[in-house]
C-alpha cells in the first residue's frame, strides 16, 4: 500500500482548541516515540522496514515527510517514486508509511517535533532495520517559486 495522508482537524472556540485525527486507527500500535529537530532544514533519512508500519504526525513546527518503495533491499531503484507530504502542528494530519517503504523527514522550522506510532516493538524493529544514505533519494531541495 502506498503511503497516504490521514486527515486530522482542529476546532477553535473561545475556550481554546481541540486537535484530533478520528480516522487514525491505533489498534495495531505497539509503541510510540518523538523526534525533535533543533534546526531548520535538518534531514533524518532514509530508514526502512519490511515488516513495520509507521504513522507520523507533527506536534510542533513543520516537516516534509517523504517515503519510497524498497523494491530491492540491497540496492533499491533510485528512480522509484518519492511520495512527499507536508505536516504542520496545526493540521493534525498523519502520514501512514506502509511496511516495505523507506522514509525520511526534514524540519522546515526550528524546534520542530514529530510523533511516530509503530506497529513493531523495539526488538522487532531492530531486527527489521534498513538504512540508506540521506541523499540516496533526494527530495530535500527547497524550490524557489
Amino acid at each position: 500500500m502506498n503511503p497516504k495522508l490521514i486527515n486530522g482537524n482542529r476546532i477553535l472556540d473561545n475556550r481554546g482548541s481541540l486537535r484530533f485525527s478520528n480516522e487514525l486507527d491505533l489498534k495495531n500500535i505497539k509503541r510510540f516515540y518523538t523526534v525533535h529537530n533543533y534546526n531548520k532544514n535538518f534531514i533524518r533519512a532514509w530508514h526502512g522496514h519490511m515488516n513495520e508500519d509507521k504513522y507520523i504526525g507533527c506536534i510542533k513546527g513543520t516537516f516534509q515527510v517523504s517515503a519510497v518503495k524498497i523494491d530491492n533491499v540491497k540496492k533499491p531503484n533510485k528512480k522509484n517514486k518519492i511520495h512527499n507530504f507536508f505536516l504542520n502542528e496545526s493540521d493534525s494530519n498523519f502520514v501512514h508509511i506502509s511496511k516495505g517503504f523507506a522514509n525520511g523527514s526534514m524540519s522546515l522550522e526550528e524546534n520542530s517535533e514529530l510523533l511516530i506510532f509503530s506497529t513493531s516493538s523495539i526488538k522487532e524493529s531492530l531486527k527489521d532495520d534498513i538504512r540508506y544514505d540521506v541523499k540516496y533519494w533526494n527530495p530535500w531541495q527547497i524550490s524557489q517559486r
